[in-house]
Formats: structure tokens, sequence, C-alpha cells
């Protein structure tokens, strides 16, 4: 049984570090400090952390993990292997050397597509047809280490930053664990990333979610469903922001922007740079989430407007 040290921070990694903790020797867990979060700015735990103290690890919060004495730390725990997922700090090689098996990541994407921060998004925003999970052995450059195992899932039809999220996070943890015991045992032996094919996901800005109607409508469709449910996709209508949650595309030609009824009036197009996006489910500032045939019945000045 492989003596681990695990680095995560988000949701996303808490199926690996449980799967970890039922087939390995866990004896330190990495994660970022705590961080005021919420309207009331209270002080929130990491998820893993929650998870650690559930199981009695000893907890590590650096606010720089390439700081020596952070670097120190870690060397004392003396563990066989470093597996990391979805950390949130970029680690030095000096790091990443110090245990005999190296350090091993957990990477929600088929690399080489997709290094970097946000691969669950890019891929529902670019209408690729698959993604999966790679497990690969760091080195110092953004997800460029080579690889020891990956395994693919389609994307569906109507997949979610969410639902995908939730996928891949067991498929990660799944392919861990098998992937861990015959990398030790030598059975598998990491092979370097293809040179061809390689893109970027870089970190989310919330900005990105306001909607460009001139964009075409299968576009807007990919960019709400990929960011939900955050950062969230928004427009303007008369000074107020309006969440736009859900919807569909269609046909047609509209002034881009531009709101119009259509059919039994419990349905409204809004013109794009190519084809009609359909919404189906919208929030104003400051109201609940609604229905967009409740929406257009609560605000008949709704129809005609034009979205910023």
């Amino acid at each position: 049984m492989a003596k681990i040290v695990f680095m995560g921070t988000p949701e996303f990694a808490v199926n690996s570090l449980r799967a970890l903790i039922q087939h390995h020797e866990v004896i330190g867990v990495v994660t970022q400090p705590d961080r005021p979060a919420g309207r009331g700015n209270a002080v929130k735990v990491s998820p893993i952390k929650q998870v650690a103290l559930e199981h009695h690890i000893p907890v590590f919060q650096p606010e720089k993990i390439r700081k020596p004495e952070a670097i120190d730390q870690l060397a004392q725990w003396d563990a066989d292997a470093y597996v990391v997922a979805a950390f949130g700090q970029i680690l030095p090689q000096r790091l990443l050397d110090i245990p005999p098996y190296g350090s091993i990541n957990v990477h929600a994407s088929l690399l080489p597509r997709w290094r970097g921060a946000a691969p669950i998004q890019a891929c529902i925003r670019a209408g690729d047809h698959q993604t999966g999970i790679t497990i690969m052995k760091m080195d110092a450059g953004l997800d460029t280490g080579p690889m020891l195992m990956h395994r693919a899932i389609p994307i569906a039809p109507d997949e979610t930053g969410q639902s995908l999220h939730d996928k891949l996070a067991q498929l990660g943890a799944d392919l861990l664990i098998e992937a861990l015991p015959k990398y030790f045992s030598g059975e598998i032996i990491p092979i370097p990333q293809p040179e061809e094919g390689v893109t970027f996901a870089p970190q989310i800005k919330k900005e990105e979610g306001h909607i460009n109607w001139s964009e075409p409508a299968i576009v807007i469709e990919r960019l709400i469903r990929a960011f939900t449910p955050w950062p969230g996709t928004y427009t303007f209508w008369d000074g107020k922001q309006l969440k736009i949650h859900a919807g569909y595309v269609g046909d047609g030609i509209v002034p881009i922007g531009k709101v119009m009824v259509v059919g039994d009036e419990n349905r409204i197009a809004i013109g794009t740079g190519d084809g009609l996006f359909y919404p189906t489910e919208v929030q104003l500032e400051g109201k609940k989430r609604v229905s967009i045939a409740d929406f257009i019945r609560g605000y008949p000045s709704f129809a005609g407007a034009v979205l910023g």
C-alpha cells in the first residue's frame, strides 16, 4: 500500500481523494487556504479539507506552495507519490521530484487537448463530441507531462458544465485507482504527449458570461451549457441583468438581440448572428429563476426589446 500525499481543492477532487483513502495510505492532504465566501464573507473550508478532517488526515494549507518552507514541510511527510487533482497552484519541479514515484495528476481532458484550468467548460463551448480523463506524471509545464492512462466519454447534446463535471470527477477517481498500481509496479510507463493537437483552456473570468448576440445561436447555446452553474450567462434588459439559464437553437432571421414572441405567445426567440435562440429559463436581477412563459406573463413589455 503506497503512502500518498494528496493535493486538491474543489469538489472535482473529492471522488479521487475518497478513492485513494480506500486503496492507499493517505498520509497528508494539501489544499488551498480557507477563504471568505458568499454574501456574508464567512470563512469557508475547501471540500477537500472537509474530507481530510472527516478521516483525521493531516492538512497543510500553504499560501504559496513554491516557498522553501512549504516544500520542506512536504518533504518531511516522506510520501511515495503525490497525487494532484485541481489543486489551484502551479507546482515547482523541485517539489514534483521529491517523492520516488513523482507527482501524478488527474486531468479532466484528453491531453494534449485542453491543457489549463477550465477544460470541462472549454470542450462544451467548442462543440467537442467527446472528452475524458488523463492520468499523467507532472512536470513543471502547464499539463505537459507524460501520460499514464486516458479514457474517453461522449459529451451529451444537453451536457452542462455541472453534469460533465460530475461524470469526469467519478471517471477520474476510477481511472486513478486503476492506473496507480500499474504505474508503481512498472506495468505501465509514462509516454510523452503528442506534439499535435495542443489546445488551451485558461481560467474563466466572470465577464465571459456576458452573451454577445452577434455570435451564432449555436455558440451562445453552448456557452450557456458550459457556464452552468458557474459563472453563468447573462444579458441586459431595461438596465438590469437578465440571466439566461437554458434554451435551444432554431432557424430564422430576427435583428441581432431583438426579442420576438412566437407561436402561442409562451415562447420567445432572440435574434443572433446566425439563427434564433429560444430561452426556456431566465432570471431577472433580484428575482427568482422562472420559465420563459412565466417571465413573459410577468413582463409583457419584454416582447420587442433589444438585449445588450
